[in-house]
């Protein structure tokens, strides 16, 4: 089957007129710099990621796959089959493949901000599973969701796993859950979302999953840095930087951050940062939720009907929920 086209990626067109530059440019000049975490998707990000995945300390990939093994069939039992599986984030669709045997869905559409990662990602799993229409959608939906109508509209699930809905800070989160909800029938019942959330527990696990022992997290963040200059044109040197990671109890949040190593200069087109040794650039917050704090959430998005599955350790929780 020949490789689907894809909408374009918000990169694809010149620096001058992608959205990339100028909230990456607004964000670099801010009072406390930083780059949005979606920004770490590159392909080399991309690959990193996969990766740290694999990690003994990075447990939250490996505990929500034995939560989807160990419950396949009551997730199945809640979702049902013949849905329209959109997988946000879907990077290598790996997690998303794993449920199509439980679920047969009727349409697979995954969603990604990594056009050519998801080229590649969507050829190899056609070969697999050719029976499935796949509709892949290189987009930025962080902001925004506009989904074609070639999406059927008929069973929609939005899938989004690895905790990734902690990327945003609370209000953040529920004007993504809300936007999620305006995208399924308005009169409920015939639409839902089956999310993954890691959960708050002892800081010294927290910390240890993003900032491993062998520094592949270290390279995954400061590659954030050759990215952004490939997008704008900036001159940071990532070895001028080190990799910052933190749980910041108080917020229920690990904080990752660049760290100057020394005063510099850093310049992109038609500006120049006076970066101190010891500033900090925020890259990415990872929130950790209570069952509360999901299903307040939730509630307050238009969602109901919430039922979860946790690990034996109750590290993390998947949850699906239906539109009211």
């Amino acid at each position: 089957m020949a490789q689907p086209a894809l909408i374009p990626s918000p990169w694809e067109s010149s620096q001058e007129d992608h959205p990339a530059h100028a909230e990456l440019l607004a964000g670099l000049a801010a009072a406390e710099a930083v780059i949005p975490p979606k920004y770490f998707y590159d392909p080399l990000g991309s690959k990193l990621f996969e990766a740290i995945c694999a990690l003994p300390e990075y447990y939250p990939t490996r505990t929500e796959a034995a939560i989807f093994a160990a419950h396949q069939q009551a997730i199945a039992a809640a979702v049902g089959q013949g849905c329209t599986l959109i997988d946000l984030g879907a990077g290598n669709c790996a997690k998303a493949a794993a449920l199509f045997e439980a679920l047969q869905p009727r349409q697979y559409v995954p969603v990604d901000i990594s056009t050519d990662f998801l080229h590649q990602s969507v050829a190899g799993l056609q070969k697999r599973f050719p029976q499935l229409p796949m509709l892949p959608l290189a987009m930025d939906f962080s902001a925004t969701l506009e989904l074609p109508e070639s999406v059927d509209a008929q069973g929609r699930l939005f899938f989004y796993p690895g905790s990734s809905l902690g990327n945003f800070d609370p209000g953040q989160a529920l004007a993504f859950l809300r936007r999620l909800r305006a995208a399924l029938p308005p009169q409920g019942g015939d639409g839902a979302i089956l999310i993954g959330l890691d959960l708050v527990k002892d800081a010294r696990v927290l910390e240890a999953a993003y900032d491993d022992a062998i520094g592949v997290t270290a390279a995954f963040n400061l590659n954030v840095l050759n990215h952004v200059n490939a997008l704008t044109g900036a001159d940071f040197n990532a070895r001028d930087w080190r990799h910052v990671a933190f749980y910041n109890a108080r917020q229920q949040r690990i904080e990752m951050h660049l760290e100057a190593r020394r005063d510099l200069i850093v310049r992109w087109p038609g500006a120049r940062r006076t970066f101190h040794q010891g500033e900090r650039i925020h890259t990415e917050y990872s929130h950790k939720f209570s069952e509360q704090d999901i299903l307040g959430l939730l509630e307050q998005a238009g969602f109901g009907r919430c039922r979860m599955w946790f690990d034996e350790r109750r590290w993390f929780a998947v949850c699906h929920a239906q539109a009211r």
